[in-house]
């Protein structure tokens, strides 16, 4: 005998409220916001910032050269990431959607791409190029590729090159795509 349930407004409103605190038990704190917006995301962050592999470790930044390409560099190196911050980066990486090389969530890069992106660290510029990238080192928010001579230095430093030499960037659009970029972890 199946049994039939008739919602009315309490049975609503003490179900909703139940979801409610479901949810708020779940999030916590400031990633209540992204909630609302985008549950892949939110499931993509919980598992990046508790999993990440990523390390400013001389080792770490010699071994992706022989990382399978398919493999992921992931998590942050210096501080633990933030919802909002992550939220904001990959909805701006959006933007850039047409470049394969430009990774579009930094705390979840294919060991491939990596690889073909740190040797254009060291590929010399043009005047006009180098001009670009030098206000790029001078502008961005953590006044290069990245905080620290690491792994994401290289990997950031060449894509700057690349998209310089191969896309006609400016230096303001490389700033834009580092800070945008930038897997330190934390929030701006």
């Amino acid at each position: 005998m199946s049994r039939i349930c008739y919602l009315n407004r309490r049975t609503v409103v003490l179900g909703g409220a139940f979801c409610a605190a479901a949810v708020l038990s779940f999030l916590k704190g400031p990633d209540l916001a992204m909630a609302d917006g985008d549950a892949d995301l939110l499931r993509r962050f919980k598992y990046l910032s508790q999993n990440g592999n990523s390390t400013c470790s001389a080792k770490f930044t010699e071994s992706i050269a022989t990382m399978p390409a398919m493999s992921r560099i992931t998590g942050s190196c210096c501080s633990p990431m933030e919802m909002k911050r992550y939220a904001e980066q990959v909805s701006g990486l959006a933007r850039y959607r047409d470049i394969a090389m430009i990774p579009s969530d930094p705390y979840d890069i294919q060991a491939g791409i990596a690889q073909k992106m740190m040797p254009y660290y060291d590929v010399k510029l043009s005047g006009d190029e180098q001009q670009a990238y030098d206000y790029a080192m001078a502008n961005s928010n953590e006044k290069g590729p990245c905080c620290c001579p690491c792994w994401r230095w290289k990997v950031y430093g060449g894509l700057a090159k690349f998209l310089i030499r191969e896309h006609g960037f400016t230096g303001k659009q490389v700033v834009d795509v580092w800070d945008l970029s930038d897997g330190c972890g934390g929030g701006m």
